[in-house]
Formats: structure tokens, sequence, C-alpha cells
């Protein structure tokens, strides 16, 4: 599917991977409306523009999201609660942002006669994967987090809705993206720590987590990729991740390195950061692979990349997680 001239919805919009998309989209040429409550989201990452759309409310809110589904052809669904280590805090935000939220999503588009919806989902539902490198058809273990479990439930919704309504939905599931506009994960919160105090840096785990990591301007080419090649197939299914992993330790180098300090590193201890943590990730991308797609960016290059963006705009100072 070509995006040009096409109306497209995107939720979370003004968020990290939302707001790429937004981009992407309206570099394509579509007209593009987003949904966004800015709970974790920015302003400042969604300017005006003529073809933009922008929708402050909440996907709980039904009535709203309804409504911005009206004439619509396309919608990216990205907004989520994507708290992966305090989820036990704060267990029914992932049913109401995950699961709740894109019910709403779903049924605003039966509503409306909309019938082609992408999905934000994540590696975290592998859960300790038996299988490295993970590829889509491995069998799902018992799930070690409120977040994978949530993802698996929306997942569920929407295969059920294409089977039952002939939708057609793209799922896509991330490893952990870094690059322009990161605003939440290990990178901004060893950076926060950093500057508050560069002498000591306290780290979830015994350091020796190993994972993969992707730049968010490949995981939207990816997306893009994927839907742009689709067929008549109502359920598509890609991971999106690198080929390399990268240690917890080797990371704390490059952004101490690149912030110009030593800081004493003092480890949690144990293989998990928290409970529900995956000690390791590195999904199989052969199927994504297979239609031209693959990283550009090296994991140590984005890295620099993301803690160069933190440094360099303080808007994203101002917000915690």
């Amino acid at each position: 599917m070509e995006f040009s001239g096409k109306s497209v919805v995107v939720t979370g919009g003004a968020g990290f991977i939302g707001s790429h998309v937004v981009d992407a989209l309206v570099s394509g040429g579509a007209s593009v409306t987003i949904i966004d409550n800015f709970s974790t989201g920015y302003r400042e990452l969604v300017p005006p523009r003529p073809q933009v759309t922008l929708i402050e409310g909440d996907l709980l809110d039904f009535p709203l999201v309804s409504g911005a589904m009206k004439g619509q052809d396309f919608v990216f669904h990205l907004a989520a609660n994507a708290d992966v280590k305090d989820g036990l805090l704060h267990p029914r935000k992932d049913v109401e942002q995950n699961i709740i939220a894109t019910q709403n999503v779903l049924e605003g588009m039966r509503a409306h006669g909309v019938r082609r919806i992408a999905f934000s989902s994540t590696g975290a539902l592998y859960g300790d994967a038996p299988i490295l490198p993970t590829p889509e058809d491995c069998p799902f273990p018992i799930q070690t987090s409120l977040y994978g479990a949530s993802k698996v439930a929306a997942e569920g919704l929407l295969t059920a809705y294409a089977f039952g309504y002939d939708f057609q939905t793209w799922i896509f599931r991330f490893v952990s993206l870094l690059g322009p506009r990161y605003s939440h994960g290990h990178i901004i919160d060893f950076w926060r720590q950093l500057r508050k105090d560069p002498k000591v840096l306290h780290v979830l785990g015994d350091g020796h987590q190993r994972k993969s990591y992707l730049n968010v301007a490949d995981c939207v080419r990816g997306m893009l990729v994927a839907v742009k090649a689709a067929g008549t197939t109502n359920i598509n299914i890609y991971n999106l991740g690198h080929t390399a992993m990268c240690e917890v330790n080797e990371s704390i180098r490059i952004i101490c390195g690149e912030l110009g300090l030593s800081p004493e590193i003092r480890y949690g201890g144990g293989e998990r950061g928290w409970i529900g943590d995956a000690p390791r990730i590195l999904l199989d991308t052969k199927k994504l692979g297979s239609l031209g797609w693959s990283p550009t960016k090296a994991i140590p290059e984005s890295i620099v990349e993301t803690v160069r963006f933190i440094e360099q705009n303080p808007f994203l100072h101002k917000k915690q997680g």
C-alpha cells in the first residue's frame, strides 16, 4: 500500500516512534490525524503543518476515538504504556492503555469502515525465549511482564478482528529503539543519574544483560516496507530488531565516554534488572529481511546519537519516565 493521498490516523503521534511515523507519512504525501494525550509525548515533536491534524485526547475516550476514524484509510496504533520495569506498581495501567485502548481503536475503525491497521507490539512477549535469535513463530513462554502480557492480549484482539471482520493488520514486534526523540529507557535513566551525580552510576542487575537495539529510523522504514509489500494477507507479523546485541556494560561505556565521565559503577546484582526483565533479547528478522529491509545503523552509533539528542534538547529533561 502506498500512502500518497491517503488519510492516516497515528495514535501516540507525539511520541518517540509516532512522531517519526508522522514525518514519514507526511513526506510520502499522506494527510495525518494524530491522537495523543501527551502523557509521554511532546508538543515539540508535532509542529503545526497543513497536512497534520492534532487531536489531544485519550484512547479510553471512545467517542473521541471513533470520531477520529471517520474518513480514514489506515491506522498506525502506536500509543501504549511502555513502562515495563514498573508495571507491577500500576497493573491496571497496562490493561487500560494497552488492551482497552486497542479495543476502542478497533471498534472506532469498525464503526467507520476502516479496515487496515499497523500495531506496535514488542519482543517482550517472547519472555525468556527458548530460541535465540527468536523467530515470529517461536512458541510463547510463560509471560514474565504485565507489559508483555498486555501486548499478547492486544495482538489477540487484532487477529480476532482480522478473522471476524476482515481487517488487514500488521503486527510489529520491536526490540528497544534508540535515536533522536528517544525519551524512555536505560539511556535517559543513566543520563539523569549522571547529570545529578557524575561520580556514581547505579545499575539494575549485574550489567551483563545482552540485548538487541534498533535505531528508530530503521524501525519506521521497516514498518513502511512491510505495509507497502503486503498483498491481501489479513495478518502480517514481523520482528524488528538488529542482528547484533549490546551488553549493558558496553552501553554504559559508550554513554560515559560520550559524556566524558568515569563514574563508580554500583550493581544491584542478579541477571535480571527487574522482575520481568529478559536478560537476553535477540529477534530473528529474516522475514522482514526477505522484503529487502536491513538495519543501517550499528548499535553503538545509535547510542551516541541518542545521548547527543538528549543533551541538545532540554524539553526532554522536564518529563520523567
